[in-house]
Parts: C-alpha cells; structure tokens; sequence
C-alpha cells in the first residue's frame, strides 16, 4: 500500500487528487470541532462516557467524536446512508423510478442523485430534531435556551446544513479526489478515534480495570480481523468459460479458455454500513419522542444486547443480497456470453447458463455475507458476555475495522486502476 501512494505520487494529476482528497478531510475535521451555540458541551461529553455501548456511541464512533460535542458535523454522513437506503429500495418498489435508473442514462442518474439530496435534507432535519430533543430532555442545553424556541431552531437547522454540506463534501471527493467520497470521510472518522481508544486502553491497563493480557488478545484479534478482510476482500470464484472459434472475413477469432470472475464479498462494506443505520433508526426514533437513554427501549437496542446483534445480523444478509442483486445480473451475463460465443462447459446457452451463474452467485454471497455478520456481531457478543466498563467500545471495534480496512482497499484498487490506465507500474500489476 505505502508502494503505490509513492508511485501515484509521482504522477502530477494522481498527486493533485490526493492533495485535494486530504484538503476536503482536512476541513471535515475542522468541521468536527466546531459546536453549535447553546449546548452544554462538558455536561454532554460526560453524558455520553456512560453511552459508549450503546447505539449512541455508535453514532459517535461514525461522526469521529463529533456526535457526543455537539458540532456542526454531529450527524456525520448518517442522513446520506440513510436517504440511499430509502431511494435504492424506492427504485425497487416503483417503476418509474427503475425505469429511471436502469434506462435513463446519465440523466437518469444525475436526477436519481439529486432526489437523494433532497432525502438527505429531510432525514437530516428529522435526525437534527431528535438529537435537539435528546439533549434538551436530559437538561445539557444552556439555562437560556432551555425552553427558546430560537435555540431549538438554530440547533436543528445547524445540523441539518452540516449534514447537507458534508454530503456536498463527499461528492467533491468522488469527482475531483481519490475513492468514494462519503466511504473516505467515514473512513477519516473511525481512523480518528484511533490515537484516543489506544490511549484509553493503556489507562485501563494501568488503572487495573483491564488485565494486560486482555489488551494483547483484543490486539491480535484486530490483526487477525484485518487479515480475514484482506484474504476474502481478494477472494473470488471463478468460473470457467470456452469461446467458439468463428471465422470473420478471412481471420478466425475465438477458440481460447478464459473464466468468468465473482467477488466473494462483491458488496464490500455496504451492507455493514447500511445495517448499522436501519439498526439505529429505533432508538433515533425513541429520542425524537424525547425517550431516555436508560428505559427498556433503548436498552433492548443497546449495541450490546441480544436483540441488537440478531438484528444486525439479519440486516447484513439482507443488504449483502441486496446488493449483490443489483450489481450483478446473471441473465444479462449469460446473454453476453451468448452474443460473443461464448458458453460455459457442461451448460447450454441461455437460461441454463443464467440458472448456474444465479446459483453460484447465491452460493458465494451466503458466504460473504455471514462472513461479514461474523465479524460485525462476534464482538458484539463478547462485549455482552463480558465486564462491559472493562472492555469499553469493544462492541464497535469489529465493524469499526472492517470498514476502515474495507475503504483502505477500495482506495488502493482505485490508485491502481488510474495508474494502470496512464500505463504505470503499482502495487498490483
């Protein structure tokens, strides 16, 4: 990895990109410790040390410790996770809106993305509202502004345009940077709290309340997850094919093998992200009706409990094949293996070819996708069954890694692929 940002780096466009992404970050961040007038501040932070099990420190852990300051990025890229969620299946359930995406072109996708800005902004308005209420219903507003009407509207339409601007940030990335804009300032966020959560382990290790042993385990346990992610992130099934030979004019083509490529975890980390937010949306639903952190709702949803992690779980296989559904379709690859003569041994072309593609393909995604849950819920499962002020946080670490590396990857492939196509040599060649 460190090989191919040297070599993008000798290349000026490649260079100018990775500046610009790092730039965007670097406001993102300047963003994060900004707070919204009226909060009280100290009294939130010390509220959300007691929260960081829960699905509130999950928010914190995704906005980078922006959520538990109160800052005009509190919401973080939630709002635009959640607003893609409710357009990607919208897309399913109307046809007006397939039709738009599937056969509109380049305007349809540009109309397509612009409704989601406009979800965004709805969703961000309804969060705002939420988190306005949770701090006002545990009394961490300022006296002055407890019952101000203004107060309630600045707050709210604060973090609303925070939200709507860190979308706009995530979509300057995309076109003029490096990688998927909004996976890189996830990516930022969670790699920020790095420093802090190792500092916190080495105070538990000194104050006694962690066994040191117990740090060297979940240490190795994190090397060994990232390890995991690297070898499935690399892994595919592929599947052999065999062209006829044909003869065109007075040359003939054809007749080579070459096979067929499906990514185990062809969803990357989509599906973990869009599972955390459906998962969430409970308990962000409990604190706009203005529900404490401590009643039995919020418990239940607690990212420690039970319930949380079979949710969780279940959310993973659903957008794992979700995904996989929509970017990859096996009659439309067994159609264009057909038209180029292409078949593969032992399956007629057509719909038996299609069949075996369909099968193969839920094959491998019931692996990738349990494979993901796995790494999501196991964590979740020993922090229950565990001394939960020992091990603070635990619940979130795997998720935590598998996104960061996740995006560290795609970022690598991205690097890559623009170095290839200027015909340089990277890390992968």
């Amino acid at each position: 990895m460190l090989q191919t940002l040297r070599n993008a780096w000798k290349i000026e466009e490649l260079r100018k990109k990775i500046l610009f992404t790092l730039l965007i970050i670097l406001l993102y961040r300047l963003g994060n410790a900004i707070p919204v007038p009226y909060v009280n501040v100290a009294a939130l932070q010390y509220y959300f040390t007691q929260l960081q099990n829960t699905v509130l420190g999950l928010y914190n852990v995704m906005s980078g410790g922006a959520f538990s300051q109160a800052t005009i990025f509190a919401l973080s890229i939630q709002p635009y996770i959640n607003a893609s969620i409710i357009i990607q299946l919208l897309t399913i359930a109307i046809p007006a809106l397939e039709r738009l995406s599937k056969e509109g072109g380049e305007e349809g996708r540009k109309k397509i993305a612009s409704i989601t800005r406009y979800a965004t902004v709805g969703i961000g308005l309804l969060m705002g509202f939420a988190y306005f209420m949770l701090i006002r219903n545990n009394g961490l507003l300022d006296p002055v502004a407890q019952d101000s009407v203004w107060a309630a509207i600045v707050i709210v339409l604060t973090f609303t345009s925070g939200s709507a601007l860190i979308m706009w940030l995530g979509e300057q990335i995309t076109e003029f940077g490096i990688g998927n804009g909004i996976s890189m300032i996830l990516f930022a966020s969670i790699v920020s709290r790095l420093p802090t959560s190792i500092i916190t382990s080495i105070r538990n290790v000194a104050a006694g309340n962690l066994q040191w042993w117990v740090a060297v385990l979940m240490f190795l346990g994190a090397l060994a997850i990232i390890v995991l992610i690297v070898f499935v992130s690399d892994a595919e099934r592929r599947i052999p094919v065999q062209y006829a030979k044909r003869v065109v004019g007075r040359k003939m083509y054809g007749g080579q093998s070459t096979h067929l490529p499906m990514k185990v975890n062809m969803s990357g980390v989509m599906p973990i992200i869009f599972a955390q937010s459906i998962a969430s949306l409970p308990a962000t639903i409990a604190a706009l009706v203005g529900s404490g952190s401590d009643n039995w709702f919020m418990r239940l949803f607690d990212t420690t409990s039970i319930a949380y992690a079979v949710i969780y779980f279940l959310l993973i296989l659903f957008f794992a094949y979700f995904y996989s559904t929509i970017q990859f379709n096996p009659v439309e690859v067994a159609n264009n293996l057909k038209k180029n003569g292409g078949y593969i041994p032992g399956f007629r072309p057509g719909k038996p070819t299609s069949e075996f593609i369909q099968k193969v393909l839920n094959k491998i995604t019931l692996f990738g996708a349990i494979y993901l849950g796995i790494i999501a819920v196991v964590p979740i499962l020993v922090a229950h069954f565990s001394d939960a002020s020992a091990l603070t946080g635990i619940s979130l670490g795997g998720t935590s890694i598998i996104i960061a590396v996740g995006v560290a990857l795609e970022t690598v492939r991205a690097l890559e692929a623009q170095m290839i196509m200027r015909n340089y040599k990277g890390f992968l060649s």
